[in-house]
């Protein structure tokens, strides 16, 4: 027994020393250099002043929460849509939509800001369809706000939730439904009083991963908007890039912000799935 004890432990090894050089030292470094200035290496909490105290750091973190928020909440409902439909329908076109799920889950960065330039910018297809026909919600969309934007942050949260969702509806048992139309129930009864709160804890571990995955988003963004919208993601990137020098202590400190966001985040889905748990035993 100790002989495969220790096989399991040097096979872990590799996995341990890379979980080190590239997660946990530069986590550590991250959080240390948000404690230092720029211009010396004594203990300040200047950095974390000035991300609380500067009106562009503050309105970075509310435009970050905001979109995070929103872009999740509405690629959760789509995806339980397209979730639930999947799981209904076995067969061919059923592992079609598989397909366009996993490619379109792939289709980020900068190609996937080019297609929005092309489609929703200030001379893109779509903006000049409206023009032509005068249909002004498309014709004076514009990309370049934090509205604009938002449809870029709920484009590829869709796939990422539906793909994290189908698995989950294999728990909602074929029976319940059954059992629910011989008691009368309806399909929006079942789904209210049965499958939604059976599938909750799964829809709250969805929901804080796509909450995580908008926070951190980067590539799209910059590349449309470079530094010219305020997102944390964005702050943290200019601390590191910029023209006159670079400010990793203001950038850690902005880092180490996000990252109790997410904490935070999951931490409350964690405790509220728990709840839901406890109360599906108890029934």
């Amino acid at each position: 027994m100790k002989r495969k004890t220790y096989i399991y432990l040097l096979a872990l090894v590799p996995f341990l020393i890379v979980a080190m050089l590239y997660e946990i030292v530069p986590l550590l470094t991250v959080i240390l250099k948000s404690f230092q200035s720029d211009g010396g290496t004594g203990f300040t909490l200047e950095n974390y002043q000035a991300v609380f105290s500067k009106l562009l750091y503050q309105k970075a973190i509310l435009n970050s929460l905001k979109i995070s928020f929103v872009s999740a909440i509405v690629g959760i409902i789509i995806a339980f849509l397209g979730a639930r439909a999947a799981h209904q329908h076995q067969g061919r076109m059923n592992h079609i939509f598989m397909a366009v799920l996993n490619m379109v889950s792939n289709f980020a960065g900068i190609p996937l800001a080019f297609a929005y330039m092309i489609l929703l910018g200030n001379a893109g297809l779509i903006v000049s369809i409206g023009r032509e026909f005068g249909i002004d919600m498309l014709a004076n969309y514009n990309l370049y706000t934090m509205n604009g934007m938002s449809l870029i942050y709920i484009y590829f949260q869709i796939p990422l939730s539906t793909l994290l969702l189908i698995p989950a509806f294999d728990g909602v048992q074929k029976q319940w439904k059954e059992a629910c139309t011989l008691l009368g129930g309806t399909q929006g009864i079942f789904w209210k009083k049965v499958g939604i709160p059976v599938l909750m804890p799964s829809i709250l571990s969805t929901f804080s991963v796509l909450f995580a995955n908008a926070l951190a988003a980067y590539a799209t963004i910059y590349a449309l908007m470079m530094d010219n919208i305020a997102l944390l993601p964005v702050q943290i990137a200019g601390c590191f890039t910029g023209e006159v020098k670079i400010r990793a202590g203001l950038g850690g400190a902005l880092s180490v912000v996000m990252m109790v966001i997410m904490v935070i985040m999951i931490l409350i889905t964690n405790g509220l799935s728990r709840q839901f748990q406890k109360g599906g035993r108890r029934k």
